[in-house]
Formats: structure tokens, C-alpha cells, sequence
């Protein structure tokens, strides 16, 4: 039986507070591991919450393929199969493990919905901040405060971004990058090591661009269709619209087409 809209961020809540939440800054040191690098961390709460969500993905779509992060580590392929397929799902189940091995309450799970290349449904819960986004193409993207307990979703407004470079606050994922200037804009400054909370504080209006050089499905698939719907833009360095089947060098997201049309040339030439 399909997910519905609201029912899928109940599933992510529900994830989060029975695996995710019970290791929030009680994590154990055997249950922190590292993947290819000894900086790409993986806990034992990313792959309950991964089994968890996929389980339940697949039981609701059973011919959609399923992206997971923790699947793609041990079946690269995964990522090419999702790029072909007409139905798929990116799952991050911890988006910000490092955040999160680290104590801080900047993390999310997030998945997103995929029809024949087009993403047409996304969520972000983050558990911490008891706050969930959630968008759906051609429908708005809505904010839910969880504070007080059950929320009604809030419909985000449309960015409104400045005009002057000089005012536009650019965050970049790349630490070596941080304090340099793209054109006219001011020093960037480091994201919040999370895209589960980058693209949130993004619609928000706390930032107007990010700059990235990872370009994984599950982290970027989610909050771009959150962004659009906001009127903002994602593309890659040449500033050509990003999507699910993109294969891009960078990532540069923006609260318009125009302030990643202005930046992303300064990001390419960074990359040579």
C-alpha cells in the first residue's frame, strides 16, 4: 500500500526515536566504525535506521529500487541501477554521522521519492531539533515544528533572496575553502556539516548558497526538491540543473538560478 505524504515523515520519527535517538551521545566505541576513509563514519544507529526504512520502502513500492548510503558502501553498483531506474528511493538514514558521533544535534534522516528521473517527494526529520520538512513537486514544501507534539505542516514562503553579491551568506562543505571569496560575495563559511540541515537553514533564509564537492544522490536528492519548491536553484559547476541522474564534479545550491549562475564559475575554476 503507498506511503502517504505525512505518513512517511511519521515513519522517520518513529525510525529516529527508537534507534537513532536511544544512541544520541551514547554510543558505545564498538559501535562507531569507518567505511573507506577513517573520516566517513558509520554507527550502528545508520544501519538499523537504513534496514528499517528499506524494510518498510519496500514492502510499500516493492518494484522501486531502493538507494540506501550504507547499501551503496558494500554494493557500489547501487547508484547506477537507481540512476536507470522509472521508481526509486534515496535513503540517508544519518545524515551527519559525524555530527552525530560528535554529540551534535545536527543530523537528519532523510528520504526522497524518484519517478523516471524526476524527484517528485522528499523528507527531513531532524530528530534533535524536533523539526521535519517535507515537499512534494509542483506542491510547496511545508516545515513541521514537533515542539509542542503533533504539528500541522506550515507551507514555506518563497525566497526572496538579495540582488547585491555582496550580501549573499555562502556556506561551503569544502573546510580548505572556507574564508575564500566567490566574486563579489563575502569569505564563505563552513556549512553545518550536514545536508539534512544545510538545505533546511537554506529554505529558511539563513543562508543564500552552499557550495559542495560531494555530489551523493541521498544527500543532495532530498533537499533539492525542498529548495525548488521554494523557488530557489541546485545545479552543478556549470550551472546546469541538478537532478537524480546528474553526474556532477560539484554542487552549488542557491536561493536562485541567478546566484548559482553567478557563483558556480568561481567554484569550477577552484576545482581545476
Amino acid at each position: 500500500m503507498p506511503i502517504e505524504t505525512t505518513r512517511m515523515l511519521s515513519l522517520l520519527q518513529q525510525v529516529a526515536e527508537e534507534v537513532i535517538n536511544p544512541r544520541f551521545r551514547a554510543l558505545a566505541a564498538d559501535e562507531i566504525s569507518s567505511k573507506t576513509r577513517p573520516d566517513d563514519l558509520v554507527t550502528v544507529a545508520d544501519r538499523e535506521a537504513e534496514v528499517m526504512l528499506t524494510r518498510e520502502l519496500r514492502m510499500a513500492y516493492p518494484d522501486a529500487l531502493v538507494l540506501g548510503e550504507e547499501a551503496f558502501a558494500t554494493e557500489p553498483g547501487l547508484v547506477e541501477d537507481f540512476r536507470a531506474a522509472e521508481h526509486a528511493f534515496t535513503v540517508d538514514p544519518v545524515d551527519g554521522t559525524r555530527n552525530f558521533v560528535h554529540g551534535s544535534p545536527d543530523h537528519a534522516v532523510m528520504v526522497a521519492e524518484v519517478r523516471a528521473g524526476t524527484t517528485v517527494r522528499s523528507w527531513i526529520w531532524q530528530p534533535q531539533h524536533l523539526t521535519g520538512f517535507v515537499a512534494e513537486l509542483g506542491s510547496g514544501a511545508y516545515r513541521v515544528d514537533a515542539h509542542g507534539g503533533t504539528a500541522s505542516p506550515e507551507r514555506l514562503p518563497m525566497l526572496q533572496p538579495a540582488v547585491d553579491p555582496a550580501a549573499w551568506r555562502v556556506r561551503t562543505s569544502a573546510r580548505r575553502w572556507v574564508g575564500d571569496r566567490l566574486g563579489d560575495a563575502p569569505p564563505m563559511d563552513l556549512t553545518w556539516v550536514s545536508c539534512g540541515i544545510d538545505y533546511p537553514k537554506l529554505v529558511t533564509g539563513e543562508c543564500d548558497a552552499l557550495v559542495y564537492r560531494g555530489t551523493q544522490p541521498w544527500d543532495h536528492v532530498p533537499g533539492s526538491l525542498l529548495l525548488t519548491e521554494v523557488g530557489g536553484f541546485v545545479g552543478d559547476l556549470g550551472a546546469v540543473t541538478y537532478g537524480p541522474r546528474s553526474r556532477p564534479d560539484g554542487i552549488v545550491a542557491g536561493a536562485s538560478r541567478e546566484i548559482v549562475q553567478v557563483l558556480a564559475p568561481s567554484v569550477a575554476a577552484r576545482r581545476r
